[in-house]
């Protein structure tokens, strides 16, 4: 058999990790499409991140240099499986003690939409967008994600179809609404073998009671936020007809103080208290509970309606949940920064393999800082060193870097690796001299160099 032939190189450690995917890519053109695009998500945007943007071509003068015209076949019609690729990243997850998933975490169900123009790209329709807040054109994702107080990733993705996009509308046997395919996508995540204590989705997912009937009977932990508003459920006219009702009518003594820890470390008090109405109730198989900032004004903003099966205490719940609303700040973060949205292709292919390099990228950043912790007592500047135990996942973390703050340390060496190097290029083209090549080295080592101002 000959030689697998080798392909150049990604810069600093990104390379060690690309080296992981190398089996599943049958090319060298495969191979090293995969390390550009991965280089091109992680590095500092400074226009929207196309394909011209990801080679470093110059915009519209140079849309059909041979450079972008690769990545772009890379994207949209090499032969490789985007399902195996997010496979091994989620094996390399596992795999990692510092990310493997526990039994404390929760696999939260999560949906994004983005604007998108015109109608020729798969999926783009007019429905609801929640990057924008209303019905606008675009492209909807349903994901799913596993998360922990100490951090997050998001684990598969689906494209929503709306039903105009259908030839038979709802009737159409490909059309599945969004808890639908969150459902399939749950099952993938029990397939991969990732653990977690509960399932957690906002109201959207909360109010579908399909969804909330098939995780009953599949024996599944949930905790699922309501609205607080009446729904369709039939009560006598004395009872209690919403969730904001029966919060209303409970006495004072009936709410139980709750402490919720954030990550930056300041605490705050909230009150939680069990509802009865609907068929829910303390005794029922599916227990209702409110949590809230103030038990008397019950404000809109920070006032939680849940619904949940899990027999543990007020308190638990509440933690449980809270987790959700940390990913909705902090994957929203990492989807602008890598680009989610900006991808100009227009086939259901490219676009899930799109999302697939994204979520490398990101996962990315977990692992580099992971083999960092292992090999430096401090892996990121200002970041004390851990005590003995701290490792393990029986409680809060403290003093772990967020996602943005490890995406900072992954660019200060390959920001300055990727230009230096690429200015060197475009200037001479004999060898660097020795002090360029000493940094050069050094960066491509993953050793980051910090570009902020000294006070």
């Amino acid at each position: 058999m000959s030689a697998r032939l080798s392909c150049p190189p990604a810069p600093g450690p990104l390379e060690a990790y690309a080296v992981q995917f190398d089996p599943l890519l049958k090319t060298p053109a495969q191979r090293h499409g995969f390390r550009t695009y991965l280089s091109g998500l992680l590095l500092p945007r400074d226009r929207s991140k196309t394909l011209t943007a990801l080679v470093g071509a110059e915009p519209l003068v140079q849309a059909q240099a041979a450079q972008v015209q690769r990545l772009q076949f890379f994207l949209s019609e090499a032969a490789w499986d985007a399902e195996a690729i997010n496979a091994r990243r989620l094996a390399l997850l596992v795999a990692e003690p510092a990310t493997a998933p526990s039994a404390t975490g929760v696999l939260a169900i999560d949906d994004t939409g983005d604007r998108k123009d015109g109608s020729a790209t798969d999926h783009v329709a007019r429905q609801y967008l929640g990057s924008v807040g209303k019905v606008d054109n675009g492209i909807v994702a349903v994901t799913t994600l596993w998360a922990d107080e100490a951090h997050y990733y998001p684990l598969h993705v689906m494209p929503y179809t709306p039903e105009k996009r259908q030839p038979e509308g709802k009737r159409d046997p490909a059309f599945r609404t969004k808890p639908q395919i969150a459902l399939e996508l749950v099952e993938r995540a029990q397939a991969a073998g990732i653990a977690f204590c509960a399932i957690v989705a906002d109201c959207f997912y909360g109010d579908n009671n399909g969804l909330e009937t098939a995780l009953l009977t599949r024996g599944l932990p949930h905790v699922l936020a309501r609205r607080g508003a009446p729904g369709r459920g039939w009560a006598p006219a004395e009872a209690d007809h919403s969730f904001r009702d029966a919060a209303r009518s409970l006495p004072l003594r009936a709410w139980q103080p709750v402490i919720r820890r954030f990550r930056d470390g300041h605490t705050e008090r909230w009150w939680a208290a069990e509802l009865t109405l609907f068929g829910y109730g303390p005794l029922k198989p599916v227990r209702a509970l409110c949590a809230t900032t103030d038990r008397r004004a019950l404000p809109e903003l920070s006032t939680w309606y849940l619904t949940t099966n899990l027999p543990a205490p007020v308190a638990e719940i509440v933690r449980i949940y809270g987790l959700r609303n940390w990913i909705e700040q902090g994957y929203k973060q990492m989807k602008d920064e890598l680009g989610w949205a900006d991808f100009m292709v227009r086939s259901d292919r490219a676009i899930r393999r799109h999302w697939t390099l994204v979520c490398c990228a990101f996962a990315f950043c977990w692992r580099h800082h992971a083999l960092q912790a292992r090999a430096d007592d401090s892996p990121l500047p200002g970041i004390p060193k851990a005590p003995p135990g701290a490792g393990k996942k029986t409680g809060p973390v403290k003093a772990l870097p967020c996602w943005p703050r490890l995406l900072r340390a992954v660019r200060a060496w390959l920001t300055p690796a990727y230009w230096l190097a690429r200015c060197w290029r475009a200037f001479a083209s004999a060898p660097p001299p020795a002090e360029l090549a000493a940094l050069l080295g050094a960066l491509n080592a993953g050793h980051g160099i910090n570009l902020y101002l000294r006070i």
